[in-house]
Formats: structure tokens, sequence, C-alpha cells
């Protein structure tokens, strides 16, 4: 019997291994894309309908993001309270938020979880507490002192360099309607405001969680670090607008606390694909702040 050529053999070899890398190419998924199908708050598709007396799976989870946002007391120095807070079930501590809650965003408040309260929960939003508890991440009614008028911003060395922009147009708004100034400087350590990309577990009062959570938190006046979700799409088409956030987390900076008006900058949730400015209530908030 006659025996295949060595050139035969050796181009089935390589047309194999080229299909097999094929076949496998497209059962692989790049790690944005687990990312983005892992939603950090899908725990709530299995919460609607549940309402006080109920046990469910993600309960404890929904209890610890409640409290993050401020809606639940930070049962962190309390043993019991703590081991509470970790059970799967809606207490009445649970009711009490989720009616806070229901409140703020201008929902039905029933303390029920329905379609629409958990459809507003998984939006999107910032970090930065919606009311004070003892997590410290709401700014509290903190100023910069009188004599702090011109401030200075910087960015890491390493950051992409289409944030320019964005964060000139957000101070300059910010600008016009105070009499604060903002100036960039390169020194990073030395600037008023730091702003800067970052990802999943931080050593601060928030941590991110991923694409489509939280998407920035930002810390009051004389602190001044703003945190982005480097995990998040910015600036990309159907992705978060970064001028529109950099503009939400100054206003943190400067002292301004989240507000319930859907038309203010300072309004906790914005959707992706959104370009917002400044709202008459963001002008009154931080004109009455600082006596402009």
């Amino acid at each position: 019997m006659a025996m295949a050529p060595k050139s035969f053999n050796l181009l089935s070899c390589i047309s194999l291994l080229l299909l097999l890398n094929q076949v496998l190419l497209s059962h692989a998924k790049s790690p944005q894309s687990n990312a983005v199908s892992s939603s950090p708050l899908s725990f709530l598709n299995n919460l609607v309908g549940i309402r006080k007396g109920h046990t469910a799976k993600g309960l404890s989870q929904l209890k610890k993001h409640l409290t993050n946002l401020g809606y639940m007391k930070n049962y962190n120095k309390n043993s019991y309270d703590k081991a509470r807070a970790s059970i799967d079930l809606f207490d009445d501590d649970l009711e009490l938020a989720i009616k806070q809650y229901q409140t703020f965003f201008h929902l039905k408040t029933n303390g029920i979880l329905d379609s629409k309260t958990i459809e507003t929960l998984r939006l999107p939003r910032c970090g930065v507490a919606d009311f004070a508890n003892s997590n410290g991440g709401q700014v509290n009614n903190i100023k910069w002192p009188r004599t702090k008028r011109s401030l200075t911003y910087s960015f890491p060395r390493a950051t992409r360099k289409d944030v320019m922009n964005p964060i000139k147009d957000a101070t300059q708004q910010w600008s016009n309607v105070t009499n604060f100034t903002f100036k960039y400087i390169e020194n990073y350590d030395h600037a008023d405001i730091k702003f800067s990309f970052q990802r999943r577990i931080l050593g601060d009062v928030e941590t991110f969680d991923g694409p489509s959570g939280i998407w920035a938190h930002a810390f009051g006046p004389n602190d001044g670090r703003v945190h982005y979700d480097g995990d998040e799409k910015w600036v990309a088409k159907g992705g978060l607008d970064l001028q529109t956030i950099m503009l939400h987390e100054l206003g943190h900076v400067l002292g301004l606390g989240h507000t319930s008006d859907h038309d203010a900058i300072m309004y906790p949730i914005i959707s992706t694909g959104i370009r917002k400015g400044l709202g008459q209530d963001d002008i009154n908030g931080i004109r009455a702040l600082y006596n402009f």
C-alpha cells in the first residue's frame, strides 16, 4: 500500500489544530463579557413580591446594600444585630428601609419589594449614601473653608487622556454658579481633588462591585478623593457619560449630598447614554451651603 506524502500529513495536522482552536474560541468568553453577564445586583431578580415575614435567598445581601446606601443601621459593632442582619428574613427593619427608599425615589410606599422597587434598585448609581448613617459615606454638610476657593485636581499618571475634557467641562459648570475655581496640576499627591479609576475592593467606605452596580463614589470637602469604577463602560456608545458622572461626584466633593429631584445632577441614579447638566435644585443647594 502506498504511503501518503509527509507534506499531506503535515497539512492535515495543521488544519486539525486550526479547527480545534476555532472551536475553543467560539466557546470562550472574555473577562469583560463574563463580568457584564454577572450583574452584582442579580440576586434582586428572585425577590419580586417579597414582603415582611417572608424568607428568601438574597435578603441578607439586600440588607447590606441598603446599609451601604444609608437606609439601614450599620450593625458591624453589635454582634447580635449583625447576626440578625445576615439572615434572609424580611423583618421590621427591612420593611422600614424599603418604605424610606420608596419615598425617596417617589415610588408607591408599601414596604413591599414590588416590580417597580426592584427595577429601581437594579439601576446603576452613585455609591455615596442617600442618608447619613454610621458608614461615613454621606457628606454631612461639611464645607471647604472660606480661604479655600481655588481647588486643584489631578489624576494618576497612567490615567487615560480622554478624561481631561470631560473634567474641564464639569469643573466649569460648577465655577459658573459658585466662586470656586479649578486648576489641573500634574502632582497627584498635592492636589485638592484626586480622581482615579479603581476596580473591585478598596480600603475606603465603599467597595466597587463590577459593571452595572456602583459606578463611582466621592469623599467630601477637605478629603477630595473621587473613585470611578474601572469596570464600567465609560464614554462608550450606550455607556456611562463621564462628564455627567464627574459633574455629580464634584458636587459631593463640594459638600452636596443626594437629592430626590430627578432633574438634578445630584440625583443618585444616572442611566447609561444620558448627559445631564446642573439643575436648579443643584444651584440652590450649593449656594445655600456656602451662602453665595
